[in-house]
């Protein structure tokens, strides 16, 4: 009999009393058998019997195609490879690239809900990049260049949050530029951070809105007596909001003024000594349409799907604050090192926010378990 030891596997079995928790002594390893990747194990949780193989709740759970040619598919689709490239390249149809995309997005959005909880966040900066799905324009748009709110073709937008102290992604969402879209951005933000932060974006008037909706206090009004129906209660924003515009104006195309300004909580944000900018999600966004090919300018390889675009935004934003390492967040090692000696470590955004302790592999992004919060 072989005895429980600490695979680092939690159990699978959701009826399980040691369901989601790893290294407890009960997960012991029964058999092995052969893929295309080498040997995998089989285990067994003592306490309620379950079964499971190595790669259950993996990307390569159940799949017959090796694990390189998976994670080759993955990372090229990260550096600004179509669909139909990475298809021609490995020989696979597009249709099986969906296929291991949806099981990645799957495994990213799984680590977000894990890792980005109650973050203590300062600043929080918003913005959105134009992009388009399967056509230009929307056949739901009536002759207007922007998508409604319930289009899933034509003008759609990716829209983040970033937190700039950590430079960390904390929100993706695709949809059309419509104040729908941007509260639903605020409110996974508000899932993911600790206390009302400071919000900055450009001139979009809907952030106001949105961000109103959900840091607000309820101001009522007492009954006067008069004929009629009593006033309702108005939303009016939370007194530690503060909401700050960057204003660019442009003349053909060229920029040519930036201005910012104050919407609410002026005296709080005199208190934090903190500048209104976006700049550094600027740069983000930079990053996002050279690592994501449906993101280029003028480029043929848009999505056909919104679903397959919120899939791609969603599994690089895990791969960006797990496992890329940031060159503004490397910390020097010491003054004095000698010519080949190592200078710097290595730190990814996820490092600096404290959610994670190192920088991750490719393939530890595709296969972590990080079990479940009780």
């Amino acid at each position: 009999m072989r005895k429980a030891q600490n695979w680092n596997q939690p159990c699978p079995n959701t009826e399980c009393c040691q369901y989601g928790h790893k290294n407890q002594g009960n997960i012991r390893c029964i058999a092995s058998y052969m893929t295309q990747s080498g040997k995998r194990r089989i285990f067994e949780c003592t306490r309620c019997g379950e079964q499971f193989s190595e790669t259950r709740d993996t990307v390569f759970f159940d799949l017959k195609t090796g694990e390189d040619k998976v994670m080759m598919a993955l990372k090229m689709i990260l550096v600004r490879v179509s669909l139909t490239n990475i298809s021609f390249v490995l020989g696979v149809k597009a249709e099986t690239v969906l296929g291991w995309l949806e099981r990645a997005a799957h495994k990213a959005e799984e680590i977000n809900g894990v890792l980005l909880n109650e973050l203590p966040v300062t600043v929080v900066q918003l913005d959105e990049m134009w992009s388009f799905v399967r056509r230009k324009v929307s056949e739901e748009a009536d002759g207007e260049l922007e998508s409604p709110s319930e289009a899933n073709d034509g003008r759609q937008w990716v829209w983040l949050s970033y937190a700039p102290e950590f430079r960390l992604i904390l929100g993706t969402v695709v949809g059309p530029r419509t104040y729908e879209t941007a509260l639903k951005l605020i409110d996974v933000t508000a899932r993911i951070v600790l206390g009302i932060p400071v919000f900055f974006s450009d001139g979009f008037s809907t952030y106001l809105q949105a961000l109103v909706a959900c840091y607000h206090t309820l101001t009522t009004f007492p009954r006067t007596g008069k004929p009629g129906r009593p006033r309702k209660p108005v939303k009016v924003p939370h007194p530690d909001l503060v909401y700050g515009q960057v204003i660019k104006r442009k003349r053909q195309g060229r920029l040519v003024k930036v201005t910012t300004r104050i919407i609410c909580g002026a005296k709080r944000l005199t208190s934090l000594g903190l500048t209104i900018s976006t700049s550094l999600l600027e740069r983000l966004n930079l990053t996002f349409r050279q690592s994501l090919a449906p993101l280029v300018r003028k480029t043929l390889s848009f999505s056909k799907e919104r679903t397959h675009l919120q899939q791609q935004t969603c599994f690089f934003q895990a791969f960006y604050n797990v496992a890329r390492p940031h060159m503004s967040l490397r910390v020097q090692l010491t003054d004095n090192i000698a010519r080949f000696e190592q200078r710097w470590t290595q730190k990814t955004p996820a490092m600096a926010a404290g959610i994670t302790d190192h920088v991750w592999t490719f393939r530890e992004l595709l296969t972590v378990k990080l079990g479940h919060v009780p």
